[in-house]
């Protein structure tokens, strides 16, 4: 009839230009028995298609397993000028980016207790991440940071959460920012890395490192806008150029003698990263499994305690990274390989309770080791007379 007009959702040719009747809420059961087939289906069941590999830009998908809940991975965002929190914006794969936002308490003692946005532990708990999004596979299993391992059509393969705390106080009408990152990272494949040179490293190509059998670059710290040392932006260290860089990183508020060494070790994962160096490629077109063709980083660490001074803790604060290269090869085309590498600790001791952020430097240097040859004798000239019988 012409009281009812149907919408095809996934056809744009077919349209209806016919003006819909009016139909009240009340009416609408006696329509639906009268025309409602097929055409009629309820919100609750449709089903919703899921592709089997996580693609750019889809929201990952999270399982309540107390509820049987389906829902997504959400970063609060802010909204409109006064830029608010609004928690259901979901994060989207392969998208890594911060945001903050403000929230507004009435009573901060009690919404501290209450209030899941300042709970850790709701960022969290009782929901697993999907590997990939199929509905019916379930995985077994202030500032935050979600990092996100992934492998390509193989889907997540970890998921890890991390806090940075701190006490507030204040009376009623309290507000506070929050700061929510999403970061992803793959452990690339030797194969799918370009070359830095073939053979020789060219001047500006990424340095070659090993990182648990996966060849990657190597990196150094950089900071953020602020100054601060950031989590997983890094400067990648190019063959043949100098570096130097400097951040502050935010330690602990409490530093006790028992954790020196916790300390240090905090320290030395921010200067070498995620993709932690363990050996170096000669070559630039060095390949992960010929083991001729990569040289071992020296390392040189601290000492855990401070000389002449019974509170203090002997933390890292500079990083150089001394390069050694050469040429080898014809004259006419020579090509750069290195020779040696180290990673060499500057420490200086910090008193316990004195400080909350700690400046550090790293300073990158490549020293040219090359040895020429003495310069060839003058080639032979086409006018010289030789003996008939020279070659007799």
């Amino acid at each position: 009839g012409h009281d009812l007009f149907c919408v095809q959702l996934h056809d744009s040719k077919l349209n209806y230009y016919q003006q819909p009747q009016d139909i009240k809420e009340s009416d609408f059961l006696k329509f639906s028995k009268k025309y409602g087939r097929h055409s009629f289906v309820a919100p609750s069941q449709v089903q919703s298609s899921f592709s089997p590999f996580y693609r750019a830009g889809d929201p990952i998908l999270i399982y309540f397993d107390s509820s049987s809940v389906l829902s997504t991975l959400s970063q609060p965002v802010k909204m409109g000028s006064s830029g608010l929190c609004v928690d259901g914006n979901p994060a989207g794969f392969l998208d890594s980016k911060s945001t903050s936002c403000t929230r507004i308490f009435a009573n901060l003692s009690k919404s501290c207790i209450t209030d899941p946005a300042l709970d850790a532990a709701s960022y969290y708990r009782d929901f697993y991440v999907l590997k990939v999004p199929i509905s019916d596979t379930i995985v077994q299993s202030m500032k935050v940071i979600y990092e996100i391992e992934f492998s390509g059509t193989h889907g997540i393969q970890g998921v890890s959460v991390w806090f940075k705390v701190s006490n507030i106080s204040g009376n009623s009408g309290s507000t506070l920012q929050q700061r929510f990152t999403f970061h992803f990272w793959t452990r690339t494949l030797s194969h799918t890395l370009p070359r830095s040179g073939n053979p020789g490293y060219i001047t500006g190509a990424p340095l070659l490192i090993t990182n648990r059998g996966a060849m990657q670059h190597m990196s150094i710290l950089r900071s953020e806008g602020h100054g601060s040392c950031s989590r997983f932006l890094r400067h990648t260290v190019q063959f043949g150029r100098n570096m130097r860089t400097g951040c502050k990183l935010g330690l602990s508020p409490v530093l006790e003698e028992s954790n020196c060494s916790y300390t240090q070790q905090k320290l030395y994962e921010a200067f070498q990263g995620m993709k932690r160096a363990g050996d170096l490629a000669i070559t630039g077109s060095a390949h992960s499994t010929q083991a001729e063709e990569w040289i071992t980083i020296l390392i040189q660490n601290c000492s855990v305690q401070a000389v002449n001074c019974i509170s203090c803790c002997m933390i890292p604060m500079t990083l150089e990274i001394q390069i050694l290269w050469t040429k080898v090869g014809l004259l006419s085309n020579p090509q750069a390989q290195i020779l040696g590498a180290r990673y060499l600790y500057q420490c200086h001791p910090l008193k316990f309770l004195s400080t909350s952020t700690v400046p550090l430097t790293t300073v990158v240097t490549f020293t040219d080791m090359t040895e020429w040859p003495e310069p060839p004798r003058g080639q032979p000239q086409i006018h010289w007379k030789l003996p008939f019988d020279i070659f007799f």
